[in-house]
């Protein structure tokens, strides 16, 4: 397996052009949260409103996040549990949370290609689909280097 450095410096390699990284502060959040509100809005067998598929894909990632770094992990714990928030918020508007959700992705994901096209490079998906669960962490090791936290 991949260390946590090895997977972000692969995934750097297609984020370079400082407007595809602007880009990407942007969309990769809203990606994760509309995810996230799209698989709430699917029924559970769970009484609880906190507890719904998308919150069990929040977990998921986590353990995964941890094979690769525990201090991400917890970082993308702290995330997660921010963007389960916002579906919430997202679930008590005017409209269905499916359809907020879903419009979410589909405008991050376009604005993602526009910055892929900017990039001259095609999204690291594309090679490794593991790369969509890297994004979420290169954004977050950011941070981390921004305010001298070790990963």
């Amino acid at each position: 397996m991949r260390t946590a450095q090895e997977w972000l410096d692969a995934y750097g390699q297609s984020h370079q052009n400082p407007t595809n990284k602007t880009i990407h502060w942007v969309c990769i959040p809203a990606i994760v949260l509309s995810i996230f509100g799209l698989l709430a809005a699917v029924p559970t067998p769970f009484e609880s409103p906190w507890l719904h598929w998308g919150t069990l894909l929040a977990i998921g990632a986590v353990g995964y996040y941890a094979l690769i770094s525990i201090p991400l992990a917890i970082g993308m714990a702290a995330v997660s549990g921010v963007m389960l928030v916002l579906v919430q918020g997202l679930a008590g508007l005017p409209i269905p949370l499916w359809a907020s959700s879903l419009g979410i992705f589909v405008i991050a994901w376009i604005f993602q290609f526009i910055g892929h096209k900017i990039e001259g490079q095609k999204p690291s998906f594309f090679e490794d689909l593991q790369f969509l669960m890297i994004g979420p962490m290169w954004l977050l090791a950011a941070l981390y280097r921004r305010v001298g936290i070790g990963y």
